[in-house]
C-alpha cells in the first residue's frame, strides 16, 4: 500500500470503519469537546496499537471495548500535528473490530473551526461556528486517521445553545432537549455511505431554511435565506443533468448552505450539504460553482484520491463534469469557452508559480509539503485538460462520457490513485490502446508547467473577448476616443470575466488605459464578484493610486483564497500600497480563516 506522506496513519495495519461521535460545542470557550468511537478493525495478525492523527487537540481518556487503555502522543510536525498512539489492553486477530473511544477537547485556535462572535455574523444576535476539513484538518477538531486512504460512516450526537441550529455533512435525524443542560438541544446525524474524514463537517448557527426543490433545502442566516433560495433555485435541474450524465445520486438529501463571507473557498462538496460562499449571490459563477459541488457527489466524494498528491482525480474529473453539466444547460459552445477559460486560468496559475515549479505537476510529491500551500488551479485546469484532450482523441463527448460512468461504477466507495486510473482507462478503450500509447503520459503527469498538448477549442465565443482585450493591449494614447460602452453591448458577464482575464495574462497596460476603461465602462459600479476581482487586479497591476482602498476593501470584505489572496499579492507589489497592505493583513488577522490567514501571511512574508 502507498503510504500517506500527510498521515501518521497506518491503513495497512488498522482501518476505522465507523464514527459515532457525541459532542458539545461550547462557544465560550471556542472549543468542541465530547467522545469520538471509532470502531477500528485489525488488518493484520498480533495487532497491539493504533495510531491516529491530531492537532492541537487535548486527550483526556482512551477506552477500548470499554477498558482503559494507555496512549502517548508523539512528536509534533509543524503542519501534520501530532501522532496519537493508542495500545490496546490485549491484541487483536486479523479482521477482528474494537471500539476505541477517545474523550478529547479540541483547540479554541483549531484550524478546522473558525468562530464567530454574534457581531461578525449578519443577524449580529448569535454566535457562528463552522468547520473546513479539506485537505488535513479534520484531525484539528478530533483524532481520526486523516487520510482520505480510509473511508468511514458516522452517527453523530451534537449539543448546541438551544436558539441555534447545527448542521452536518449527512442526514439529519431528528433534534431533543439536553437532559444535561436545559439551555442546549442535541441535534442528530446519520451518514450511511462511508466518507473519508476530509467530508466530515459542522455548522451551528442561527439558520434558517426553504425548501427549493424535492431533496434540497438552503440553509443562511435569515437575513440571505431568501435570497439565496433565489440564487440556487437551478439545483435540481442540475442534479437530475448530472444523474444523467454519472448515474443514481447516492446521498439521499442535497441541501445547500451558505456560510458568513470569510469561508475560504468557493464551495465544499460536504455530503448532503454543500457549503458555499455567499461571493456567489452578487456572482455568475453560481450556475459553475453549484455544478461543480454537484459533481463531487460521484468524483471525490463516491471515487476518491488516496493521497492528496493524487488530488486531480477529485478534481480534474468534477471540473469535466461541471462542465458538462453546462454544456447541457447552456450549449456546447459555452462548455468550449468555459474550457478555454480554464486554460487561460492555468497560464495565469503556471505565470505565478512558476514553469519549472513541481507543484506545477499533475501528480506532486507532497513529503514535507503542506497540501494547503500546494494548492492551485493545476488539479482541476491540467486534470480537466488532460480529460477534454481524450476526449477529442477518443472519440468525442458521447464516448468519453461512457468511460466516465464506468470510471464512478467500478471504482465507487473506494480510493485510488492515478495508476488504477490509467489501467481502468486503457481497459476500457482496449480497442483504442494504440491511440493511448500515443498519449506523453510521462510529461502530462510528471513535468511541470503547462501540458505537452493544448486541446482543441471552439472559439465563437472566445473571439470577441480576444478582439476586444487586443484593442486595448495596442491602442495608443490618440486610440482612447474610439472606445466606449457601446464595445460591450453584445457581450455576457462571462465574456466580461474572460475579456479581464486576457488583460491579465499580458504585461501591465498604461495607467491612462485604465482610466479610460473606468471612464467608459464604469466597471467600478459592477459588484458581481468575479468581474470586480479582475478588475481591481488590472487597476492594481497598472499602479492606479484611487484603486488601492476598493482592493483592500474587497480583499477584507470577504475571504474567499480565490480572491483575497491574489488582491493582498498585487497589492504588496505595488510599492504605494505595500505598506497599507500588511498593515491592513494584521489588522484583520484576528478574524480572518486560520488557513486564509496563514496563506496570506506567507505572501505578504509576514508569517509567524
Amino acid at each position: 500500500a502507498m503510504a500517506d506522506p500527510s498521515s501518521f496513519a497506518s491503513p495497512s495495519c488498522c482501518t476505522t470503519r465507523h464514527l459515532h461521535l457525541r459532542c458539545r460545542a461550547d462557544f465560550g470557550a471556542r472549543a468542541l469537546r465530547g467522545t469520538a468511537a471509532l470502531t477500528a478493525r485489525a488488518e493484520r495478525e498480533a495487532l497491539r496499537c493504533l495510531v491516529l492523527d491530531t492537532r492541537d487537540v487535548q486527550v483526556f481518556k482512551v477506552t477500548v471495548n470499554g477498558q482503559d487503555a494507555q496512549f502517548a502522543f508523539g512528536e509534533k510536525h509543524s503542519f501534520k500535528g501530532t501522532p496519537l498512539e493508542i495500545t490496546f489492553p490485549s491484541e487483536l486477530r486479523r479482521g477482528q473490530e474494537a471500539i476505541v473511544e477517545i474523550s478529547f477537547e479540541s483547540s479554541p485556535q483549531s484550524s478546522a473551526l473558525q468562530w464567530f462572535t454574534p457581531e461578525q455574523t449578519s443577524g449580529k444576535k448569535h454566535p457562528f461556528l463552522f468547520s473546513q476539513c479539506q485537505a488535513i484538518h479534520c484531525r484539528a477538531i478530533f483524532p481520526c486517521q486523516d487520510t482520505p486512504a480510509v473511508k468511514l460512516t458516522y452517527y453523530a450526537e451534537i449539543s448546541v445553545p438551544k436558539e441555534l441550529v447545527a448542521l452536518m455533512s449527512a442526514n439529519r435525524d431528528g433534534e431533543a432537549p439536553d437532559p444535561e443542560d436545559s439551555a442546549h438541544k442535541i441535534y442528530r446525524f446519520s451518514q450511511n455511505v462511508p466518507i473519508p474524514c476530509y467530508l466530515f463537517a459542522l455548522v451551528v448557527g442561527a439558520l434558517e431554511s426553504r425548501k427549493i426543490g424535492p431533496r434540497t433545502l438552503v440553509w443562511a442566516e435569515k437575513e440571505l435565506v431568501d435570497k439565496s433560495a433565489y440564487e440556487f433555485s437551478e439545483a435540481e435541474a442540475m442534479l437530475k443533468t448530472a444523474e444523467d450524465l454519472a448515474g443514481p445520486y447516492v446521498w439521499g438529501q442535497y441541501d445547500l448552505l451558505v456560510l458568513p463571507p470569510s469561508f475560504p473557498y468557493g464551495g465544499m462538496e460536504n455530503p448532503c450539504l454543500t457549503f458555499v460562499t455567499p461571493t456567489l449571490l452578487v456572482s455568475i459563477a453560481v450556475i459553475k460553482v453549484i455544478a461543480h459541488e454537484i459533481s463531487h457527489s460521484w468524483t471525490g466524494n463516491l471515487v476518491t484520491n488516496k493521497t492528496w498528491e493524487h488530488f486531480w482525480l477529485n478534481e480534474g474529473h468534477t471540473v469535466y463534469l461541471e462542465r458538462r453539466i453546462g454544456g447541457r444547460l447552456f450549449g456546447e459552445q459555452f462548455r468550449h469557452f468555459q474550457a478555454l477559460g480554464g486554460w487561460r486560468e492555468l497560464q495565469n496559475t503556471i505565470n505565478t508559480l512558476g514553469d519549472k515549479n513541481p507543484v506545477t505537476n499533475l501528480v506532486i510529491n507532497l513529503d514535507e509539503v503542506d497540501p494547503d500551500v500546494a494548492y492551485s488551479s493545476v488539479p482541476y485546469e491540467k486534470g480537466f485538460a488532460l480529460l477534454f484532450y481524450l476526449e477529442q482523441l477518443l472519440g468525442g463527448p458521447d464516448v468519453f462520457i461512457g468511460f466516465l460512468k464506468a470510471y464512478v461504477q467500478h471504482f465507487a466507495y473506494k480510493s485510488i490513485v492515478t495508476e488504477d486510473w490509467k489501467k481502468f482507462l486503457y481497459s476500457y478503450f482496449k480497442d483504442k490502446v494504440d491511440i493511448l500509447d500515443k498519449v506523453d503520459w510521462d510529461s502530462w503527469f510528471h513535468a511541470p508547467g503547462m501540458p505537452p498538448v493544448k486541446p482543441t477549442y471552439d472559439m465563437t465565443l472566445s473571439n470577441a473577448c480576444v478582439a476586444l482585450s487586443q484593442r486595448w493591449i495596442q491602442a495608443k494614447e490618440s486610440d482612447l476616443g474610439s472606445f466606449s460602452s457601446a464595445d460591450l453591448k453584445e457581450m455576457s458577464s462571462h465574456q466580461l470575466i474572460e475579456f479581464l482575464a486576457l488583460l491579465l495574462l499580458e504585461a501591465p497596460l498604461p495607467l491612462s488605459h485604465v482610466q479610460r476603461m473606468q471612464e467608459v465602462y464604469d466597471f467600478n459600479a459592477i459588484n458581481n464578484s468575479e468581474i470586480r476581482f479582475r478588475w481591481l487586479r488590472l487597476c492594481i497591476r497598472s499602479k492606479w493610486e484611487e484603486a488601492i482602498p476598493l482592493a483592500l476593501k474587497m480583499a477584507t470584505d470577504q475571504g474567499r483564497m480565490k480572491f483575497t489572496r491574489p488582491l493582498f499579492r498585487d497589492l504588496y507589489s505595488f510599492d504605494k500600497s505595500r505598506d497599507l497592505a500588511v498593515k491592513t493583513f494584521l489588522e484583520h488577522r484576528a478574524s480572518m480563516h486560520p488557513v486564509t490567514s496563514m496563506l496570506v501571511g506567507k505572501d505578504l512574508k509576514q508569517d509567524k
